[in-house]
């Protein structure tokens, strides 16, 4: 399922491309929903303690795919 980057919410498990693979990563904080981006915290795992935080950046009007 797709949803609009400013309708991503705190804990929505998103599909990303973090460090050149695309993988799915948990919203931990939005940072800066400013004008024109919208900057997140994720995780890229299930597990907390072996994840890593990551800043990932969309614009506002992007299209996100939603982890099932």
């Amino acid at each position: 399922m797709k949803i609009q980057a400013l309708e991503i919410q705190v804990g929505d498990r998103i599909i990303a491309y973090c460090n050149n693979k695309r993988q799915i990563c948990t919203v931990r904080r939005i940072l800066d929903p400013d004008q024109i981006n919208i900057t997140l915290s994720v995780f890229t795992t299930d597990h907390y303690r072996s994840s890593i935080l990551r800043v990932i950046r969309f614009r506002r009007d992007a299209l996100v795919d939603l982890a099932s």
